[in-house]
């Protein structure tokens, strides 16, 4: 049985990310929020910092405790890469169940992740006790899990649009092609040069080439999807945008298969999955504030390529909406509990 109300902690509430969970969380009726932590700015209230929350939060940033934090049914991690695996053995043997919306926890391969991430892995121990927070691929793992990755950003945009062909085993899997752009708030909050409205806006360029960190990440969920390696060419893009992310993902089909129906029946009980209608074309606009992954999938000329198109809100479905969705799984509310808004538009 669900508990009526979770007390909830939350690590690094100051970037993008943390504001968004908190928009989320006061307007959930089974979250009390308990404490909301900040080195830099502990004393100051949080809407101060954040005038949205004017009146729906009235907790001061703190210092991180592990004390009071281990009081908390769950604590959330909306902080850098690397911070996360520092405080959650401690929390996890105290009995919290923890989400980290960073990258702590999301590649199996500690090697690999340290190779990307530049780092030693504090805990990689649990790693393997993880679940990766994709629910539409783990929601029965998700139900009893006590630590989650939540996935990044272009991983759940990027994923979700190749599920339905890899699970079906209608395309070839050796050359796959994810082309994906973002808005800025996907760098997060923290001052950098590219970032400046002068660098950004009125621009548009590729970046990571070569490779990002977010590659293996995608492969390894669409490796498990496959059930076998898939080659893979990810290249993301930077968009003068603050919100949204656009794949487009291109596939060679190694078979006949109606591409409208393997869609709508993967994602036909996805409250957060839309697959839009035969010759769609879905704006990042149309998803701008909620948790919805809006799909359209194309065969253009009736060819052999198959073209789909994936949009999200990167700091919801990509971030925090898909964290408190994944919160939602492990206390047994119902999933859309607390993530029913409508896009904002325009």
């Amino acid at each position: 049985m669900a508990k009526h109300t979770i007390k909830i902690g939350i690590v690094g509430g100051t970037g993008y990310t943390g504001v968004e969970l908190l928009r989320l969380l006061v307007q959930h009726p089974h979250c009390e929020l308990a404490i909301i932590t900040s080195r830099k700015e502990a004393g100051m209230a949080v809407s101060d910092m954040f005038p949205n929350l004017r009146g729906r939060v009235a907790l001061k940033f703190t210092e991180p405790s592990r004390e009071a934090l281990a009081r908390c049914d769950l604590v959330f991690f909306a902080t850098p890469n690397g911070v996360a695996m520092n405080d959650a053995r401690a929390l996890y043997d105290a009995g919290v169940r923890l989400i980290d919306i960073a990258a702590d926890f999301r590649i199996k391969d500690v090697a690999l992740w340290e190779q990307w991430y530049k780092m030693k892995h504090a805990c990689p121990e649990l790693v393997a006790e993880s679940v990766y927070g994709l629910p539409e691929v783990n929601r029965q793992r998700l139900r009893e899990a006590r630590i989650v990755a939540n996935p990044g950003c272009y991983p759940t945009s990027v994923q979700l649009g190749f599920l339905p062909l890899l699970e079906a085993g209608v395309v070839d899997l050796d050359h796959l092609i994810a082309d994906a752009k973002s808005g800025v708030s996907g760098a997060g909050r923290k001052a950098e040069v590219h970032t400046l409205l002068a660098e950004a806006s009125d621009n548009f360029k590729a970046y990571g080439v070569s490779g990002h960190r977010h590659l293996p990440e995608i492969t390894q969920g669409l490796n498990a999807m496959a059930g076998r390696p898939v080659r893979l060419v990810f290249t993301p893009h930077l968009t003068p945008m603050i919100r949204g992310i656009h794949a487009t993902l291109y596939a060679r089909l190694s078979g006949s298969s109606d591409l409208q129906a393997l869609f709508e029946k993967r994602y036909a009980n996805e409250p957060f999955v839309d697959v839009m209608p035969s010759g769609s074309h879905p704006e990042t606009r149309s998803v701008r504030g909620a948790n919805t992954c809006r799909i359209a999938v194309h065969q253009p000329q009736g060819g052999d390529i198959v073209v789909v198109l994936s949009v999200i809100d990167n700091l919801v479905k990509g971030a925090s909406g898909q964290a408190v969705q994944n919160m939602n799984i492990m206390f047994g509310f119902p999933e859309t509990t607390g993530l029913d808004q409508v896009a904002l538009l325009p």
